[in-house]
C-alpha cells in the first residue's frame, strides 16, 4: 500500500519535515511493506520556506533581521526562478538578482513564536514584526517579479506596524513622535507617515499574501482575541491589544485609502500582518492552496491509497483554510481516505468527517499527557503512527474495508 504523509508543522515542537519523518518511522515499524511517501507541507506559517525549498529547490537567502523582542536573528527567504530550478545553494543576500524570479518570505522566520521562550503579557504587548519588513526589503532589493509573504505562527500582535516601519512607513502619535515597537503602543497612534515611500520602494513588484487564516483584524474573531492567548496575553492584555488594533486599523485604512481594510478576511493573520501588507496593495491567496500547487499535492494524492496529514492542534481553526482542511478536501475529491495525527485533537467525530477526515488521533492522548508528548515530540509521534498503522496499514486497494468503520478517536 502507498501511504502519503503530508503533515504541517506541529507548533513549535516539530517542523513539517520532522513530523513526516517521525510518522514514517513509526509506520514502517508496524507495517514495513507499506510504501511511505513524505510530502511535508505548510500553509504560509512556520516551515513555509523549508517546504517549498524541499519541493522545488531554488536559492535560499539568509538575512540578519530584528527578532520579535528586538534581538538579532537569522531569517530566510527563497528565490525560485521557475519549475526547473533545482539550485540547492544557500547564499548571502545580494549575491545575485533576477527580474523574473519569485521571492517567498516566511514571516515566522523573523517573528515566530518559536523565537520567544517565556511568553508573558509583556512580550505579547511588545513583540514586533519589524524583522518581517527587513526581510521583505532584502527580497525586494534582489529584483524579483513578485514577493509572496507567508503569514502564520507569529509572536506579535502589532498589526504589522513594525513591518511597515522597517519599510519606511512610521506610525506616530498625536505629537508626531514615532511609536515604540509592539501592539501595545498602537493605542496612541494618530497617523502613519511614509506609506508613499513604501509604495515607491516596492514599485514594479507584485505583492502576494499567503495567509493560513481568514480572521479579521479586531473583535471576537480578531487577531488579539483569537491568537493573543497563545502568545502570552492574559485577558486584560487581549482587551488592550484589541483596542489598540482598532485604532491602528482606522489609521492604516485611512492612510492607504482602504477604509474597510480591518474588516477584510485575513486582516488578522499573523497578529495583523495581513492588514499591514494589504495596505501597499498585496493580493491574498490561501497559503495551503498555494503550497498544494507548488508541491504537487494533487498528483501525490492521486498515486496514494491513504493520506496521513497532521498538525500541532486539530481544532475548529483547522477547518478555516488551514493546511489539514486543504489536504483532507483534496483527498476526498480524489476518493482517497485521509486521516490526521495531531498533538492534540479538539474536534468531534462528525466535524472531522465533514471536513474529510476519516480518523483523528492525538499524540497527547496516546502519550498520556500534553507534557509527555512535548517531552519527546518526535518519538511520541512515531509511537502514535505505529499504533495507527496497525489499523490502517497493509490494506490492499479495493479490499472493501471501510475507513470510517476502522476509525479510532
Amino acid at each position: 500500500m502507498r501511504v502519503l504523509l503530508a503533515p504541517d508543522s506541529f507548533g513549535g515542537s516539530l517542523t513539517a519535515a520532522e513530523a513526516a519523518t517521525a510518522i514514517a518511522e513509526g509506520w514502517r515499524r508496524s507495517v514495513p511493506d507499506d510504501t511511505t511517501v513524505l510530502l511535508p507541507l505548510a500553509d504560509g506559517g512556520t516551515g513555509f520556506v523549508e517546504v517549498l525549498h524541499t519541493a522545488r529547490g531554488g536559492t535560499r537567502h539568509d538575512v540578519e533581521v530584528t527578532g520579535p523582542l528586538g534581538e538579532r536573528t537569522t531569517a530566510t527567504w527563497l528565490e525560485l526562478d521557475g519549475p526547473g530550478d533545482r539550485d540547492q545553494r544557500s547564499t548571502p543576500i545580494g549575491e545575485r538578482s533576477s527580474t523574473t524570479s519569485t521571492a517567498y518570505v516566511e514571516s515566522a522566520s523573523a517573528c515566530g513564536l518559536h523565537l520567544v521562550g517565556g511568553r508573558t503579557p509583556a512580550t505579547a504587548a511588545t513583540a514586533t514584526s519589524r524583522g518581517v519588513g527587513e526581510l521583505v526589503a532584502a527580497a525586494a532589493a534582489a529584483g524579483p517579479r513578485s514577493i509572496v509573504v507567508g503569514l502564520g505562527g507569529s509572536a506579535c500582535t502589532d498589526g504589522g506596524a513594525g513591518m511597515l516601519a522597517a519599510l519606511g512607513a512610521v506610525p506616530r502619535d498625536a505629537d508626531g513622535a514615532a511609536l515604540a515597537d509592539g501592539g501595545g503602543p498602537l493605542a496612541a497612534v494618530a497617523r502613519l507617515d511614509g506609506l508613499d515611500d513604501v509604495l515607491a520602494r516596492l514599485a514594479g513588484v507584485e505583492l502576494v499574501v499567503a495567509a493560513d487564516v481568514d480572521h479579521v483584524l479586531t473583535g471576537p474573531e480578531g487577531a488579539a482575541a483569537v491568537f493573543g492567548p497563545q502568545k502570552g496575553a492574559d485577558e486584560e492584555t487581549v482587551a488592550a491589544l484589541d483596542t489598540a488594533l482598532t485604532t491602528w486599523g482606522a489609521v492604516l485604512g485611512e492612510a492607504c485609502g482602504q477604509p474597510d481594510l480591518a474588516s477584510r478576511p485575513g486582516a488578522g493573520a499573523a497578529g495583523g500582518l495581513g492588514a499591514a501588507i494589504a495596505a501597499p496593495g498585496a493580493r491574498r491567496v490561501p497559503g495551503g492552496e498555494l503550497v498544494r500547487d507548488i508541491a504537487g499535492l494533487d498528483e501525490a494524492i492521486g498515486r496514494a491509497h491513504l493520506v496521513v496529514t497532521g498538525e500541532g492542534a486539530l481544532d475548529g481553526q483547522s477547518l478555516h483554510g488551514k493546511l489539514v482542511s486543504v489536504v483532507a478536501a483534496r483527498a476526498r475529491e480524489h476518493g482517497v481516505p485521509c486521516i490526521a495525527l495531531a498533538g492534540q485533537v479538539h474536534l468531534g467525530g462528525n466535524q472531522a468527517l465533514e471536513a474529510g477526515l476519516e480518523g483523528t488521533y492525538s499524540v497527547a492522548a496516546d502519550a498520556g499527557s500534553v507534557e509527555a508528548a512535548l517531552a519527546e515530540p518526535a518519538a511520541r509521534l512515531a509511537d502514535l503512527a505505529a499504533g495507527v498503522a496497525q489499523h490502517w496499514g497493509a490494506r490492499p486497494p479495493g479490499d472493501g474495508a471501510s475507513g470510517a468503520a476502522r476509525r479510532q478517536g
